[in-house]
């Protein structure tokens, strides 16, 4: 069965462009996930390469919550760049048929995951574009996929104490802002 990554990749290739274009001072900058820089968002978001390729190749998983700035160490888009090709070496056709677990929902091939994964990328890019002072605006298209799953996810997040409640978007707000709102970002 072929897998439609096309989302996946777009988002990955959203979040390089923000990382590309964070100054050489930016990294240290606060960002909007309490307790985090802009260096440890691109560490979380480029160990969740790594997540991957473990989940891929059946290796251990890295716990990318816990110090996520020592996966880019030194410079961060060469870091990034690097999880991101190891981690699309790993992604074979075999790869992506082969079943991971997946929480409450049980188990599901990892092409289908990577299909909702792009919430993660897409996310984060808004986290580091606000915390570098880049544009914020995310793919509409990309952004109407991630807030379907997100409205799958969240209640099992929550309920893990991984995601914030939901603040209540502007009346007339866009499908952007609504999906923000509803992870817990104004």
């Amino acid at each position: 069965m072929a897998h439609n990554l096309s989302g996946y990749h777009r988002a990955l290739d959203l979040f390089e462009g923000l990382v590309a274009g964070v100054p050489r001072d930016g990294w240290d900058a606060p960002s909007p996930c309490e307790g985090w820089t802009a260096r440890d968002v691109a560490g979380h978001v480029a160990g969740g390469q790594y997540l991957i390729r473990a989940l891929a190749a059946g290796g251990p998983e890295p716990d990318i919550g816990r110090d996520p700035a020592r996966f880019v160490t030194g410079d961060v888009l060469m870091s990034w760049r690097t999880a991101r090709k190891e981690c699309a070496a790993a992604l074979t056709p075999d790869a992506l048929g082969a079943l991971i677990p997946f929480g409450a929902l049980g188990e599901l091939p990892l092409g289908d995951y990577l299909e909702g994964y792009l919430l993660e990328p897409l996310v984060h890019a808004w986290d580091l574009a606000v915390a570098t002072g880049q544009p914020s605006r995310l793919d509409p298209d990309l952004v109407h996929h991630a807030f379907a799953t997100a409205q799958v996810l969240a209640a099992p997040l929550r309920a893990a104490g991984r995601l914030a409640p939901p603040l209540r978007a502007p009346r007339g707000a866009d499908e952007q802002t609504r999906m923000l709102a509803f992870l817990g970002r104004s």
